[in-house]
């Protein structure tokens, strides 16, 4: 069984930055077959980043060239380094292990001036 435990959201004015952190635990075979998604009020779950099979990052066109995926194997931990944040991200924000389709609780982040 695998647990997730994402940190890092909070209220931020826009053009600022966050980075969140999700801590994977239990059974992670592959810190690689992680994924960043999400939802905002009103609206479906939405795919933010992840990572190709071949460990590239791969991101939602809205967020590129402006968040991060990265990954410390050694930690079990996934971040996700937002830049120049739009009210638009406003969201909360979930980490999700791909194999078993794992969940955290999910993090607030609030971008507003």
């Amino acid at each position: 069984q695998v647990q997730l435990v994402e940190s890092g959201g909070g209220l931020v004015q826009p053009g600022g930055s966050l980075r969140l952190s999700c801590v994977a635990s239990g059974s992670i075979l592959r810190i690689n077959a992680m994924a960043w998604y999400r939802q905002a009020p009103g609206k479906q779950r939405e795919l933010v980043a992840t990572f190709t099979g071949g460990g590239s990052p791969r991101y939602v066109d809205s967020v590129k060239g402006r968040f991060t995926i990265s990954r410390d194997s050694a930690k079990n931990t996934v971040y996700l380094q937002m830049n120049s944040l739009k009210p638009e991200d406003t969201a909360v924000y979930y980490c999700n292990y791909i194999p078993t389709n794992a969940w955290g609780q999910g993090t607030q982040v609030t971008v507003s001036s």
